[in-house]
């Protein structure tokens, strides 16, 4: 869907929903622009609502005229944006999609959105505008794909009104990563009968080809040749052999550090033999969310064209029990030669990485940040909606958390000690692929920080906030398409 945007007077704007953000009136009840302008061409209607406590400002407050004479639109929502100078980017974010959430229930209707002047510390006009260019994208977009009626469309035309310096700009970047978000949600949400390795390698191609990404595809005889003998040994109980997907981006040119992005792409788990229970299998679909945030963060940093070198990795696998799964007790050998005895089959999403890491490394990366659906344990800890992060180097995970802050995602960083690494020591081999009850998202973290050389290395543990298990008034249920902004910041600061 493209977005255009436009300025001038709100009562000329054609659309079936006018979506106009308001903040917090003061005890004075004086409205801000463009409220007051709607309130002259109103009648004074809004100062009514305001006078009798009906509109207050608060975040996502929101009030539908459905019925508006004076506008070219056919209906005005009206949508709080909380107290002003206090607005924050995943505050404007809630309010924004929570409307463009509620216009999109019907087909064949167009939406336009107005922003007042923020004046805010943490997010500027500019910003504003390129996130209301993604709340038209995402809000529009739902789970539902194979409903005989969805629940969601996407709007027949989407406008972004404002006469901020640079908004034709960012409404483009907003709606660059509105879509990648919204491939990546896509992803997550087919089920496993249509995504596995070889059918996510075939859509990685074909993104690849539209955005102008270089893509290379190493099927199991060539991950067999590049001795990924820790990946390999998760796919052989599946009738899907496994991929891994690299894409290049060379936009800093000939020479330049690169930056690799690399995503766990577990298409189904079932635990192997380490089986899950019914219950915990019911989301495994969306195991994979770590390579599809990859494929959609490489989309937009390509369509960008941002000037830095960015490689992109996918290591793909279905996860199955079968006669011949590997097994407890089993020792592999990965590709830089680390040997791991394997104590659990369900712990698979780090053998799937640590191959890949490293032969992120062996491709000559200076940067890696990785993304899975990795732990429960992470969840537990920091919830459904906050990203472990967890590093090898201070410098490095303070610039993708300033990326995440940007971006109006939460991450919060884990601690990474000695002591954590011991406790995955084994008496059989050199690591084991899973540590003791306790700490078991840092664990897993210290057992992938074995594969990454001394590459400063990020690891975003996302299983909590990449698939949501409801829908809520600002958020669609199911792939949310997290850190796909923070991994275009992070790329943008190396730029």
């Amino acid at each position: 869907m493209d977005i255009s945007s436009t300025s001038g007077p709100l009562t000329t704007i054609e659309a079936d929903w006018l979506i106009v953000g308001y903040g917090a009136t003061d005890s004075s009840g004086e409205l801000d622009s463009p409220l007051s302008d709607l309130d002259e061409a109103l009648g004074g209607a809004v100062s009514r609502l305001v006078a009798a406590g009906d509109l207050t400002g608060k975040l996502s407050e929101s009030h539908l005229l459905a019925d508006v004479p004076g506008l070219a639109a056919g209906r005005l929502l009206l949508v709080g944006l909380g107290a002003p100078g206090k607005l924050t980017s995943r505050k404007l974010e809630k309010a924004l999609v929570s409307a463009t959430r509620r216009a999109s229930k019907s087909a064949e209707v167009s939406a336009a959105i107005a922003l007042p002047q923020l004046n805010s510390e943490t997010i500027s006009d500019t910003e504003a505008v390129s996130l209301a260019a993604v709340a038209l994208q995402v809000g529009c977009v739902g789970q539902g794909l194979y409903r005989a009626k969805p629940g969601r469309h996407a709007f027949s035309a989407a406008t972004v009104v404002s006469d901020v310096e640079g908004s034709a700009e960012a409404v483009a970047r907003g709606s660059v990563l509105g879509q990648a978000m919204n491939l990546t949600r896509e992803l997550v949400n087919r089920g496993a009968m249509e995504v596995y390795p070889e059918t996510f390698a075939d859509r990685a191609t074909a993104a690849a080809t539209e955005c102008g990404l270089e893509c290379e595809v190493l099927d199991e005889n060539r991950l067999r040749d590049e001795r990924m003998g820790s990946l390999m040994a998760v796919a052989q109980g599946s009738v899907r052999p496994p991929r891994v997907v690299v894409l290049k981006h060379n936009g800093g040119g000939e020479g330049a550090p690169a930056l690799a992005i690399v995503g766990k792409g577990v298409t189904f788990d079932s635990g192997g033999l380490s089986l899950k229970s019914n219950e915990g299998m019911k989301s495994m679909k969306c195991d994979m969310a770590g390579a599809a945030t990859m494929l959609g963060a490489m989309t937009a940093i390509a369509k960008l064209g941002l000037p830095v070198n960015v490689i992109g990795l996918a290591g793909l696998v279905e996860n199955m029990p079968d006669g011949n799964s590997f097994k407890l007790g089993d020792v592999l050998t990965a590709r830089n030669g680390k040997t791991i005895e394997v104590l659990n089959t369900d712990a698979e999403g780090r053998l799937v990485l640590a191959d890949v890491l490293a032969y992120a490394v062996d491709l000559g990366a200076e940067r890696l940040i990785d993304l899975a659906t990795l732990t429960g344990a992470c969840v537990v800890a920091l919830g459904e909606e906050v990203t472990g992060t967890f590093s090898n180097c201070d410098d490095w995970s303070q610039a993708v958390g300033s990326a995440a802050k940007q971006a109006g995602e939460l991450a919060w960083p884990m601690p990474m000690d000695d002591l954590f690494g011991d406790l995955i020591k084994s008496d059989v081999a050199d690591i084991k692929n899973v540590g003791p009850r306790w700490g078991g998202a840092i664990t897993a973290a210290k057992f992938l920080e074995n594969f990454v050389d001394s590459t400063p290395w990020v690891h975003l543990d996302i299983a909590g906030p990449s698939f949501a298990s409801n829908n809520k008034p600002h958020r669609e249920g199911g792939g949310t398409g997290c850190m796909v902004r923070t991994l275009v910041a992070a790329a943008e600061g190396l730029a």
